[in-house]
């Protein structure tokens, strides 16, 4: 029993992929220019633990599920023609709340580009940071294969927990040890709706190769070898083994890390982007300001929720 009472306790802290959100929006800090860093690094923290917030929404806003992912294949078989990429078009088409039940990550993307590229106009530091922070997310969410795929957690097809197991237990395991960061410089993107269906559209295509190489993974070792407890800061955990999850990350071959890679340079890209297009406003005297009481403890309340509250709309652990 306590074993099962640790399990439940780990998968409500650590579920979603905070690690792997909070990593790349971390990198994505040092592919900026020097103009930017000048505010960005300082404020590498905030960025980094704020890149979690659109998830702890989700136990706050029901409407927040529907930014996160798409499952695109509701529209027909790639690369989906019949569904427009300009949302009016979309809406006019399918309806506003059939697009919102399959998902809008596409368009919530361009939405915080939006919001990002006034709060850099605006000069409003607060704004720069927390808008940078989300979008981050958001772009993240949209490379990840289950979250352009209706079978978002093998719910469809007995391969229950496969959501996690991609996105988070993966990345936990080699990307601190194994894998390469060092990418390059953030650049300008002409196109940003162009350039977030496009990986929108690669996520699809890899959907399949997720869940196959999860089954040849699992009919390759015994079942008594995919989990194992480990200790979570004092609690006994069961988990996937790490002779599974090398297993399974050696038949994707290294999938998981090559799309934390493009994420990290389209979040830097991104953040780029609307600083070149609010102007490239001079952000130095904006380095050295705080939070201020109020935005503190809007994030505390945020996380107090997030910790006693139940997922509202879907869940991508279902």
């Amino acid at each position: 029993m306590l074993s099962l009472i640790c399990l439940l306790i780990y998968s409500r802290v650590f579920c979603w992929g905070f690690y792997m959100h909070e990593q790349i929006n971390y990198h994505a800090v040092f592919l900026l220019p020097p103009e930017m860093m000048i505010l960005f690094k300082p404020n590498i923290g905030f960025l980094t633990e704020h890149a979690v917030d659109p998830d702890k929404r989700r136990y706050v806003v029901a409407s927040e599920g529907a930014h996160h992912f798409m499952d695109i294949d509701h529209y027909g078989a790639y690369p989906f023609p019949g569904l427009p990429r300009n949302y009016k078009e979309a809406a006019e088409k399918f309806s506003a709340d059939t697009l919102r039940i399959y998902g809008i990550v596409p368009w919530w993307v361009q939405t915080m580009l939006g919001r990002l590229t006034s709060a850099f106009r605006e000069k409003d530091r607060r704004l720069i940071l927390k808008n940078a922070a989300e979008l981050g997310h958001y772009i993240a969410d949209a490379h990840v294969p289950l979250h352009a795929c209706s079978n978002h957690n093998g719910q469809l097809t007995n391969q229950l927990g496969i959501h996690a197991f991609w996105e988070s237990r993966i990345p936990e395991l080699f990307a601190a040890s194994k894998w390469d960061f060092f990418i390059g410089k953030a650049v300008y993107i002409k196109n940003p709706g162009a350039f977030i269906w496009a990986r929108l559209l690669e996520s699809a295509a890899a959907a399949d190769t997720v869940l196959r190489c999860e089954r040849e993974a699992g009919s390759a070792i015994r079942p008594d070898q995919q989990y194992a407890f480990e200790d979570r800061k004092g609690l006994l955990v069961r988990q996937y083994s790490t002779a599974y999850a090398s297993l399974y990350n050696e038949k994707l071959n290294n999938m998981v890390e090559r799309r934390m890679r493009q994420s990290i340079f389209a979040v830097a890209s991104f953040w780029y982007t609307a600083w070149v297009d609010a102007g490239q406003p001079a952000l130095d005297h904006l380095a050295q300001d705080s939070l201020s009481a109020a935005e503190q403890q809007e994030y505390q309340q945020l996380n107090l929720e997030w910790k006693k509250g139940k997922v509202l709309g879907r869940d991508c652990e279902e």
